[in-house]
């Protein structure tokens, strides 16, 4: 696994998920992909200010407060002093003349996120942006926001179900409640943590405060007292209903793959797996394959057939679909067409000779089948492709190596892949590719597919059976059984006066901060740079929040919310001290 993530125990079901109803009742609807998460940015243009009182509130006091509210009355999670609780955006902060607070910033580690889903490079982040660049400490997030998913851990995340209520959420930068909030007019109005902007609290959702200025209420609603928590979506977040799970299986049978040993155990891995598919219990799962040589091999695994039929079409040129309805079924339906398919493919092809491998074709035919709703594609490749369009050409060069031409092999050689991938993700299908190569691969080309995809890569140089089958079968089993989130876009922000200058990992960027991850797992790792969009922050407490939407395995529309919040400090010792 990634980083940061739970080793899975030995297997057994997970830990019950406590489910809680927050409102005025009603449930949440199933969705599809959110119309609302393209809207939302990672913060508001400086210039904004806070949002206005709400009706009743009295005019303003010092630090924001309205007036009427006692002194303590009007903080939030953070335990910020009176006078402080205005935070960010013009007419925040301390008044004119008014001292500094005496107390530090206190954090109650209940509330931030476990460090296995968002952790920060650093114990504190410096105030200004040159004591940023001071400290020479690289300032950003590594974020795994389903680590801890996988069977045997036993922390889940709450889930919450807003009800009529619907979800509460920052009207102006759309940051989800949390728990380092402020809470203001005895608790009618909330200031987002993150932009600055004052809220009104929906009257299904109010509650008084308690003399410390938390909600009496807070212990009961994970969602102001957890830094993790999963929101059941409502009906306006969807685009589509909520699809099938379904995995496409893209196989070489070129006799390379044939005489490595790498057909067989991809077949017996596979054949194991389909009891234990996302989504098998509830009998929605959809498999399909294909085989590809110098040619396409189609498999109609119609429920009726007491045998599946291969239908091969070599014309490269010219490739259709032999049987549109019956390559992609349900598993539960042709269960037994299925495993006849998986115990004659090893022996269809055990005399061949065919070197030639038709990779782009197969992914062309692949993407027909499955793109109306997406999914997962498992490719294994056992050659570089030769035949077909996407062909790659043999370019390694020793006489390369050590030089200044050396980088140029790193870079992907053919821009077909990329454009590919790239709609594969637009058609919510995510490629995962295992390389198993005895000769060059062309991996930095190849790599697109899963890199644009969400997916992941696995690579076997010169892979035999008997010394590399079992490594093999046990990621090819992790592959397919580990915990899935399918239809997924992600959205992180941060407190005004940061911004987030750079992602890493396996992803497509729609826009300008959302990412787009047609599959999404407990081994998926991202990275982002957090820099200062300030010369000065103008607050001593900032927050991220990273908002992931996902379809579950069993077709319900969740959006998974990790928040954290960290201490600003102008002690450059502080910045490294964790």
């Amino acid at each position: 696994g990634p980083p940061g993530s739970a080793a899975p125990a030995a297997p057994k079901a997970p830990a019950p998920v406590s489910f809680y109803n927050t409102g005025g009742g009603g449930g949440g609807g199933v969705a599809g992909v959110t119309g609302q998460m393209g809207q939302m940015s990672v913060g508001p243009p400086s210039s904004m200010g806070a949002g206005p009182p709400g009706p009743g509130a009295g005019p303003p006091g010092p630090g924001g407060v309205p007036a009427g509210v006692p002194p303590g009355m009007g903080g939030g999670a953070y335990g910020v002093p009176p006078g402080m609780e205005g935070g960010m955006g013009p007419g925040g902060g301390l008044p004119p003349g008014a001292p500094a607070p005496a107390e530090p910033i206190k954090l109650d580690p209940d509330a931030q996120c476990d460090t296995r889903y968002m952790r920060f490079t650093a114990g504190k982040i410096s105030h200004s942006e040159d004591g940023a660049k001071n400290t020479k400490v690289p300032m950003g997030v590594v974020l795994n926001p389903m680590a801890m998913d996988m069977p045997g851990d036993n922390d889940p995340v709450d889930v919450v179900n807003f009800g009529a209520t619907g979800i509460v959420r920052c009207k102006r930068c759309r940051t989800y409640i949390n728990p380092f909030v402020n809470w203001l007019n005895n608790g009618r109005q909330w200031r987002c943590n993150i932009c600055g902007y004052v809220n009104e609290v929906p009257s299904t959702y109010f509650s008084h405060l308690d003399e410390d200025g938390q909600r009496r209420d807070k212990a009961q609603r994970p969602e102001l007292c957890k830094g993790s928590v999963e929101l059941v979506a409502p009906s306006e977040y969807m685009l589509r209903p909520p699809q099938a799970p379904v995995y496409v299986f893209v196989m070489d049978v070129s006799a390379g793959a044939v005489s490595s040993g790498m057909l067989n155990c991809a077949v017996a891995t596979i054949k194991e797996c389909l009891d234990e598919l996302p989504g098998v219990a509830g009998g929605r799962t959809q498999v399909g394959f294909l085989a590809f040589d110098s040619a396409v091999h189609f498999f109609n695994l119609k429920s009726s057939l007491s045998q599946p039929q291969m239908l091969t079409v070599p014309d490269l040129a010219e490739l259709f679909l032999p049987l549109p309805d019956d390559l992609l079924v349900n598993l539960t339906d042709c269960r037994h067409v299925v495993d006849a398919l998986l115990d004659a493919l090893p022996t269809m092809f055990a005399s061949t000779r065919k070197l030639d491998c038709a990779l782009g074709p197969a992914l062309v035919a692949a993407n027909r089948i499955q793109s109306h709703i997406g999914g997962k594609m498992v490719v294994f490749l056992s050659n570089l492709p030769s035949v077909g369009e996407a062909r790659l050409k043999h370019r390694e060069n020793p006489r390369a190596l050590g030089s200044d031409k050396e980088h140029v092999m790193l870079n992907p050689s053919e821009e077909w892949y990329k454009t590919k991938a790239i709609e594969f993700s637009r058609f919510q299908i995510c490629v995962d590719l295992f390389l198993f190569s005895s000769q060059y691969t062309d991996v930095a080309t190849l790599s697109c597919l899963p890199k644009y995809t969400a997916g992941t890569l696995q690579y076997y140089p010169a892979f035999h059976a008997s010394r590399d089958g079992v490594k093999f079968q046990a990621e090819l089993k992790r592959c397919l059984l580990r915990p899935t989130g399918f239809e997924a876009v992600m959205r992180v922000r941060c407190t005004r006066g940061l911004r987030i200058a750079n992602f890493y990992g396996n992803f497509f960027i729609r826009g300008t901060d959302l990412l787009a991850l047609p599959n999404c797992h407990p081994d998926n790792s991202f990275a982002f740079d957090i820099v200062h969009d300030d010369a000065v922050l103008a607050t001593n407490l900032v927050s991220v929040q990273a908002a992931l939407l996902y379809t579950t395995s069993n077709g319900e529309r969740r959006i998974r919310v990790h928040t954290m919040a960290i201490p600003v400090t102008q002690i450059a010792g502080e910045v490294v001290k964790r």
